[in-house]
């Protein structure tokens, strides 16, 4: 007979204390807090209780988390994606073996409270299928702690890099969960024929559809709406998002609107990490018109910048701060960025604190979410399916 498991004293968003009751790795039951003095159990004591954090972007395959200190290298007029994919691969040339610190950013991540993560590996014509394959070891080791997904990403273009449609082929054959694509107007100067290899391998292998797109103004926003027309026109909505869509940061209020009502109609989610040198969508609008907006750290500490702490919940609160969320109801939206929208933008199943959901959590020292996402305690034990498996940032 499976042991069931008692998590009493658990404070909810909605800020009830239950006892969450957890077997078989689900919550089988909810019900209100026990009386004091029952020894029965785990006694959270009052403390928050959110479901784990979604890593919705990030690059597992090009960070040097953990590796020697990279000084960045600045553009030499202005931000260039080429001039940046340069950069990378010089430093990729010295850095230490990608196995060692893809885990070190695994384990960054999980410690923070992430167990849900949909990371981009290079698969283009200048490294083959090389980071794919040990990104997918890596994965395999882990797979106990944290369910990722993985995105072939053509870091080097499509058209522009010899082979890539092939390896992108050969890459979902092995078991990438998506297909991405890389500013197809400036990058590779034919959106048409990018999104035409795209959509077309996201069609033959029946997975979703990632895109970075980097391209600001009314050439970022005619991507958009390329985008959103053929995921209408497949029956794709809620398997294609559009990476970072910087344009729709800096468009007229009105062109907000309807392509927020466009995102919406098509099922295109837009994921931001609201970078610090850029326009970035603007995440109360879009929610309101119904996107669904999620978040990721994007890079760490790799070529394009030094920043990055694999924390969502510090990713909430930057989202939050450079969004001007100070109601209470903003900053749990910002929370949701991290969350509930994020498990909806990667198709999570059983996600959340509910009956039937997997008991994969995240305990905090806070009263509340708009607490958390201002305060973003340190002090917090993760549990992937019921079990202890990081404490203050530490797996264990």
């Amino acid at each position: 007979m499976t042991e069931q498991t008692i998590f009493r004293k658990a404070r909810l968003a909605d800020g009830s204390l239950v006892d969450l009751h957890v077997m078989d790795g689900r919550f089988n039951a909810i019900t209100p807090a026990s009386a004091a003095g029952l020894s029965a159990g785990t006694d959270l004591g009052g403390q928050l209780v959110l479901p784990g954090f979604v890593e919705g972007h990030i690059h597992l395959d090009t960070s040097f988390y953990g590796d020697a200190w990279r000084p960045h290298i600045p553009c030499t007029n202005g931000f260039d994606v080429r001039e940046r994919v340069a950069f990378q691969a010089r430093n990729l040339s010295a850095a230490a073996p990608m196995a060692e610190r893809a885990k070190n950013q695994l384990e960054l991540c999980i410690g923070h409270g992430s167990l849900a993560m949909r990371s981009h590996v290079m698969v283009d014509g200048s490294v083959g299928l090389k980071h794919l394959e040990v990104i997918l070891a890596i994965c395999e080791k882990y797979r106990e702690l944290i369910d990722i997904q993985l995105v072939a990403f053509p870091q080097s273009g499509i058209l522009s890099s010899p082979g890539t449609p092939e390896f992108l082929d050969e890459a979902l054959r092995l078991g990438c969960d998506l297909v991405g694509g890389l500013d197809p107007a400036s990058f590779d100067r034919d959106v048409k024929a990018h999104l035409d290899v795209v959509f077309g391998l996201a069609g033959k292998h029946g997975v979703g559809v990632d895109i970075h797109l980097h391209d600001g103004g009314t050439l970022g926003l005619f991507q958009i709406e390329e985008i959103a027309a053929r995921t209408t026109a497949l029956g794709m909505g809620g398997n294609v998002a559009v990476s970072h869509a910087y344009a729709l940061g800096d468009i007229p209020a009105d062109a907000l609107a309807r392509a927020g009502d466009m995102l919406a109609a098509s099922g295109v989610a837009i994921m931001t990490n609201a970078p610090g040198n850029h326009a970035f969508p603007p995440v109360a609008a879009l929610r309101k018109a119904g996107v669904t907006v999620f978040s990721g750290s994007d890079n760490i500490r790799d070529s394009w910048w030094p920043y990055g702490d694999g924390d969502m919940l510090n990713r909430a609160s930057m989202i939050g701060y450079r969004s001007g969320f100070y109601e209470d109801w903003e900053l749990e939206a910002a929370c949701d960025v991290v969350s509930y929208a994020g498990a909806k933008a990667l198709g999570l199943e059983g996600y959340g604190i509910e009956v039937g959901a997997r008991a994969d959590f995240v305990v905090l020292k806070a009263e509340h979410v708009p607490e958390a996402v201002v305060a973003v305690p340190g002090e917090r034990t993760v549990y992937r399916a019921g079990r202890v498996v990081a404490k203050d940032g530490a797996v264990l």
